[in-house]
């Protein structure tokens, strides 16, 4: 019998101190030679976003909400795997994993949690009820570093379906975007009759030659903004793509480094009011919010080990059709925002379409009612 074991968040005095003492001690740049975010996170946010981490963040209080939901560990094809599981009060709850992506964490789901695992204290349809499981990727979090190349998408997708079945779910739904979207897309096209459908809140699907022609004003602002992300924002994804690392040596020796890296990517993807440029993301996700994310990453030394998830399947992160039932939830700020016609493509059986009116990349931060409506109304989809 496979060991699941309590395994809290824990982090020492001494870290947190250590990480103060860096932050007080920062060598900055001089300030871009511009106005906005055309070069890079701008100076003057990023020592904000850093003097509020230093002076005014509370860790333990992020780590406490954690704790809160029954984080465990267990080894899977050789690596440790650690995970929040909540059990529903519902006794016909579906149940639900969650997979983060990249900058992204555990934290992004902790105001889902609560909605998804138990509606009815919240206000909500009880038979809406999941037992939701959230497992931080390899290399992310507390889950173990790989020691040897190998650990792409479809072996994670595997381990997760390990990981339910060990935790007595013989029949689940899968939920992702980022990374997550690439690994439950490749749960779903795994053919494991444990998985009754998935939803994506990050899906990836380009028009057909012969759609070219009559493309829709949504459509035609899909392309644009592809072509945006390809000339001037997908530089992080070509460094970790090639030389995670390198990468890792400077973000893991440097708070304001790591924190500058990954506040970058809140400007750009999250729906702050400031159009398709970067801005104010502290609008859409709070700064607290934001540093606890950026503090996992600090205190777990997970730069390189995170950016080397790019290096083993950014090439081929589309992955495969999936036969079974999808959901998909197309966020206004996402990063790509196919039209279900060019999705249908790749998921031929779609039983939710949601365009929500509000939210970003990273959804489940941003709009966590949101994102909780569009979950349920793919489970009342199921056939």
């Amino acid at each position: 019998m496979a060991t699941l074991t309590p395994h809290p968040f824990a982090f020492p005095d001494a870290a947190l101190a250590d990480l103060k003492a860096r932050l007080a001690a920062t060598r900055w740049p001089e300030r871009e030679t511009v106005d906005g975010w055309q070069q890079g996170a701008p100076l003057d946010r990023v020592q904000a976003l850093c003097e509020h981490w230093r002076d005014r963040h509370d860790w333990r209080a992020c780590e406490a909400r954690l704790n809160a939901l029954n984080p465990c560990m267990t080894a899977i094809d050789g690596l440790d795997i650690h995970f929040l599981h909540v059990r529903s009060p519902e006794p016909d709850a579906m149940p639900l994993i969650l997979t983060h992506g990249w900058p992204g964490s555990v934290i992004e789901f902790l105001e889902t949690v609560g909605p998804l695992s138990d509606p009815r204290t919240y206000g909500g349809d009880p038979r809406d009820a999941f037992h939701v499981v959230i497992p931080s990727l390899p290399g992310f979090g507390l889950s173990g570093k790989p020691r040897e190349a190998g650990w792409n998408v479809e072996r994670i997708a595997c381990a997760w379906i390990t990981l339910m079945k060990r935790l007595g779910y013989d029949r689940f739904m899968a939920q992702g975007g980022d990374w997550g979207s690439a690994v439950t897309n490749a749960i779903g096209a795994s053919g494991d009759a444990a998985v009754l459908g998935i939803h994506l809140n990050m899906v990836v699907a380009g028009p057909a030659e012969d759609q070219l022609g009559d493309l829709t004003a949504a459509e035609k602002a899909a392309i644009a903004a592809g072509h945006y992300y390809q000339e001037w924002g997908n530089g992080y994804a070509v460094l970790q793509s090639t030389r995670p690392q390198t990468i890792g040596y400077a973000l893991t020796d440097s708070p304001v480094g790591q924190a500058a890296w990954i506040y970058e990517k809140f400007g750009d993807w999250t729906d702050h009011g400031a159009g398709d440029g970067a801005g104010a993301p502290e609008a859409a996700v709070s700064v607290d919010r934001m540093l606890d994310n950026i503090t996992l990453y600090w205190l777990t030394a997970t730069a390189a080990s995170s950016a080397r998830l790019y290096w083993e399947s950014f090439r081929t992160f589309a992955g495969d059709p999936v036969k079974i039932p999808v959901g998909c939830s197309i966020f206004p700020r996402e990063i790509m925002r196919p039209s279900r016609r060019w999705a249908e493509r790749r998921y031929p059986q779609i039983v939710h379409w949601g365009e929500p009116a509000r939210g970003g990349h990273f959804a489940a931060f941003e709009q966590p009612a949101l994102f909780v409506d569009e979950v349920r109304a793919t489970r009342r989809a199921l056939p």
